[in-house]
């Protein structure tokens, strides 16, 4: 049986001006969706984790009163912080029916090196998981770094941090509050307190 290949069904979002490229492993499939853009299954933390940095608020950039998030406030938001977003991988097999990155097979690794090119202030990379990780590690010739660490890449000669980020997924054994803590080093600030 030929495997079902399937290509990333999303551009590489990339705000004029990016000093940070985030990037996981690939989409889950299309019926896990809440939306059509970067991290839309709504049980994925990833938009709560921004929302709690950010505005102290994990429902900050979820509809009010409906399972899915406002793509059009969460576009605005990342070309205002200067976020640009895509995946390690282009192609990838599902070797079982599920979004986790263990059941991923890559076929084509993203071009990170040419999305650099396009973002000639960028000067952070968050990788979230460690799939995404390893793929751009070894692209690199770079040590995995530890969760919520970094290393420093070079690229035509610019050093880049590299920050590995834990996975988003609530598969990963972690409360959003305490993912936020991590996310936040890598965008170089503290989740605001209430009170």
């Amino acid at each position: 049986m030929t495997p079902n290949i399937e290509t990333h069904p999303f551009e590489p979002f990339v705000p004029e001006g990016a000093r940070t490229l985030m990037l996981g492993t690939f989409p889950p499939a299309r019926h896990r969706w809440c939306m059509p853009f970067y991290y839309p299954n709504f049980q994925n933390d990833m938009w709560r984790i921004m929302g709690i940095i950010f505005f102290n608020d994990k429902t900050h950039f979820i509809i009010e009163g409906e399972k899915r998030f406002d793509q059009e406030k969460i576009e605005a938001f990342l070309r205002a912080e200067g976020i640009a977003m895509y995946d390690t991988a282009t192609k990838v097999v599902r070797t079982k029916n599920t979004a986790s990155d263990k059941d991923l097979d890559i076929i084509e690794e993203t071009d990170v090196e040419a999305m650099l090119s396009r973002l000639p202030l960028c000067d952070t990379i968050i990788t979230a998981g460690q799939l995404a990780t390893a793929t751009l590690c070894r692209r690199f010739g770079a040590e995995e770094p530890k969760v919520g660490e970094h290393v420093t890449v070079e690229h035509n000669g610019r050093s880049i941090r590299l920050f590995r980020m834990p996975s988003s997924s609530r598969a990963y054994p972690m409360k959003p509050e305490q993912k936020a803590e991590q996310y936040a080093k890598a965008l170089c600030r503290q989740p605001r307190r209430k009170g």
